[in-house]
C-alpha cells in the first residue's frame, strides 16, 4: 500500500466535520476551546521543518475520535501538517495496517508520513492516561451475561464521553501523549 497515494484519497478536516453525525457538536465544542502552547511553538517548528502529513483513521461515532481528533486539528494546524480523514469502516485495507495490538482496529489512529510517503510515526487510539480512566470506568459492570449489563455499559459510556468533552484534564493527556510522538 502506498500511503502517499493513499493520502489523496482522503477527506478534508471540514469535509470529514461536515459529514459527522454523532459527535459534531461535542467535537466542535473540544476543538473551539482548545489550544496548543506557546512554549510548544518550537517543536512546531521543527514539524514543519519535516513538511509530514497525516492519515486519520476514524468513525463518527467513536468516544476516543470526538475527544482526540480536535486536539490533534490542533496539533496540525500549528506544525502545518497537511491532514486527510480515512473512514474506518470504508478504508479495511489502510485499518487492518494499523491493528491495535496486532489484533483491534481501534481509532482513531493517526499515521505521520514524510514527504516521500514513508510513515515517519503512528498515534492512537488513546494516551495512557485515558486508556487507565476507560479501564477504571469499565470496572464496575455487571457480568456481561446479566439482564442489565447493556444498560449498565451504556451509562458509563455515556459517562466516559461526558467526562472526554468536559474535563480539560484529559484533554492536557491526550496533548502531551501526542507531543511525544511528534518528538520521537
Amino acid at each position: 500500500m502506498d500511503l502517499n497515494q493513499q493520502f489523496y484519497e482522503g477527506m478534508q478536516p471540514q469535509e470529514y466535520v461536515d459529514q459527522m453525525q454523532s459527535h459534531q457538536n461535542d467535537f466542535l465544542y473540544i476543538y473551539e476551546h482548545f489550544s496548543t502552547q506557546v512554549e510548544d511553538v518550537p517543536l512546531f517548528e521543527n514539524v514543519q521543518n519535516k513538511q509530514w502529513r497525516a492519515l486519520v483513521l476514524t468513525e463518527d461515532w467513536c468516544g476516543d475520535a470526538m475527544l482526540n481528533l480536535p486536539i490533534f486539528l490542533r496539533i496540525s494546524e500549528a506544525g502545518q501538517i497537511d491532514t486527510r480523514f480515512f473512514l474506518r469502516n470504508d478504508n479495511p485495507e489502510l485499518m487492518d495496517r494499523y491493528l491495535t495490538n496486532g489484533t483491534s482496529r481501534s481509532i482513531p489512529k493517526i499515521i505521520l508520513i514524510d514527504p516521500e510517503g514513508k510513515e515517519a510515526a503512528v498515534w492512537g487510539p488513546r494516551a495512557p492516561e485515558l486508556e487507565q480512566y476507560v479501564t477504571d470506568s469499565l470496572t464496575n459492570l455487571p457480568d456481561k451475561e446479566a439482564p442489565d449489563y447493556e444498560e449498565k455499559r451504556r451509562e458509563v459510556l455515556l459517562f466516559v464521553t461526558k467526562a472526554f468533552r468536559d474535563n480539560q484534564d484529559l484533554w492536557k493527556y491526550v496533548y502531551e501523549d501526542m507531543k511525544q510522538t511528534l518528538q520521537s
